[in-house]
């Protein structure tokens, strides 16, 4: 297997480092290739007399089955803990359920370990530890062999270290042992170049009993705090709009690359499938839904990556690290506001392929953040994001990790759908848009899916457009086809 020039360079300095430490941690941009650079390091490793077996941890089940089938392929041997098998891959979740068989695996062998998407684990004591740090402070740290932690995002929205990270003692900024970012990918033809499109209203209106107020604009309402940023995502119009937007996007690209597809983020499972309705009814087309309430969930993930299906939605099973490389649009209709989860999402659609368009678009409502986050996308760690708080040994700071479905899988826990009483009627243009909750086809949401705002009613009567967002960084990375046709001429002209 031909490595790229960054995995070669990351497995040759890991291997330096293990000379005298047993810790790396790897920072790659989403969609780099961190899964095959693993897995060789590992192969290396185990060629090379210092392991006997590989354990590999990751945030999904999807990842756990990706890792599972590289390192297999890597070692032509299965990796899945039965007799024979040369390790095996696990989710995050099982951390705190495996038995005793596999902790004594580190009092045997020398155990090579594979962290993904590190960030997931807090701690660096048992203070300011969550679920999934403390086994790997308290047990994996000191009885691995090695391990390598690999991440995308290297920081916590609580501001907590990271496990098995160092931290510079006077700033706090997080020592990456190596890194790749994006700029350095997109200039390596490893990673598309993202291009973030805003959606906006300039007349908004909400009633709150006799009072009316007027905004022109997303981020003119969501600074006074009179509505939340959960009733924009989930109100129909603005749903329609990204998705004619995005779908005539996607149109464009398939005219070129019939492969290309697309995602749609949601917030909630309710607002998967009505965002799945809406879709139908407004642009008449179809959508893979893949949420926990699916038994064959990651199933449908592996078809959707090999078919040529235009769309998926989900609210958090295709996050991070999970690999559909035809995705190159992405319609961003979740209400999680973290910087990481909002470049995880774009992670899926920047993976390079030998398609003849390398586009990727990202459409998002604008949302202060989200455009905030747009603007610094090129930046490996925000600096807002460097700096990390640490539990002293007579205090405690309670980190949970995030909640899982029954498939292993992230989902933001305070995704719900926000629906409210007596919606009114919205005008668009032309087009009169009937609001009532008809539309969704769950009109038995459970009651934990629902909250209620009835002394709040928000209008939308203005007219939509969109803003292509000029992301900081990428500027000398933007050719055209045109100027590259000029600088070949001028290239054979001059040689």
């Amino acid at each position: 297997m031909k490595l790229r020039n960054w995995q070669s360079e990351c497995i040759h300095s890991a291997i330096s480092k293990y000379k005298s430490k047993k810790h790396f941690l790897a920072l790659a941009t989403p969609g780099a290739g961190k899964t095959v650079m693993a897995s060789v390091l590992a192969k290396l490793m185990y060629d090379q007399g210092d392991i006997d077996l590989v354990l590999c941890f990751s945030p999904s089940s999807i990842v756990a089955h990706d890792f599972s089938e590289a390192l297999s392929e890597q070692f032509e041997a299965h990796f899945d803990g039965t007799i024979g098998a040369l390790g095996n891959s696990f989710t995050y979740q099982a951390l705190g359920t495996l038995d005793n068989k596999i902790w004594r695996l580190f009092e045997k062998y020398r155990v090579f370990v594979i962290f993904d998407e590190i960030h997931h684990c807090a701690g660096s004591n048992i203070k300011d530890a969550n679920a999934w740090g403390k086994p790997i402070i308290t047990t994996i740290k000191e009885k691995a062999a090695y391990t390598i932690a690999l991440t995308g995002t290297p920081w916590r929205s609580d501001s907590l270290p990271i496990a098995l990270a160092e931290y510079c003692n006077e700033s706090g900024q997080i020592q990456c042992d190596y890194v790749y970012g994006l700029k350095q990918a997109i200039a390596d033809n490893v990673c598309r170049i993202p291009k973030v499109v805003a959606l906006d209203n300039d007349q908004i209106t909400v009633v709150e009993g006799d009072e009316t107020s007027h905004f022109t604009s997303f981020i003119d309402l969501l600074s006074q705090s009179i509505i939340p940023y959960s009733e924009i995502v989930t109100n129909m119009s603005v749903i329609e709009q990204l998705l004619i937007h995005s779908s005539h996007k996607l149109n464009e690209l398939r005219a070129i690359n019939k492969e290309a597809g697309g995602l749609i983020v949601a917030s909630s499972i309710a607002h998967a499938w009505q965002i799945q309705l809406i879709l139908k009814q407004t642009i008449g087309e179809s959508a893979v839904v893949v949420t926990s309430d699916e038994g064959n969930g990651n199933d449908l993930i592996k078809s959707f990556r090999y078919n040529q299906d235009k769309w998926i939605i989900s609210v958090g099973m295709i996050s991070e690290g999970t690999n559909i490389p035809r995705l190159q649009v992405c319609c961003y209709l979740s209400n999680v506001k973290t910087e990481m989860n909002y470049r995880q999402v774009m992670g899926r659609i920047l993976r390079i392929t030998e398609s003849p368009n390398q586009q990727a678009i990202l459409f998002i409502p604008a949302e202060p953040k989200l455009v905030e986050y747009a603007y610094r996308v090129a930046q490996d760690i925000p600096a807002e994001l460097a700096k990390v708080k640490f539990a002293k040994m007579d205090e405690e700071m309670i980190a949970e990790a995030p909640v899982l479905n029954e498939n292993d899988d992230i989902f933001d826990a305070g995704s719900h759908t926000i629906i409210t009483a007596n919606k009114p009627t919205i005008s668009i243009g032309d087009v009169i848009v009937n609001t009532d909750e008809s539309l969704t086809p769950f009109n038995d949401i459970p009651p934990s899916e629902m909250v209620f705002s009835t002394d709040k009613i928000m209008g939308i009567f203005g007219q939509f457009y969109h803003k292509e967002l000029e992301i900081d960084g990428f500027e000398q990375l933007i050719i055209s086809e045109q100027s590259m046709a000029k600088l070949n001429q001028f290239s054979s002209e001059v040689f």
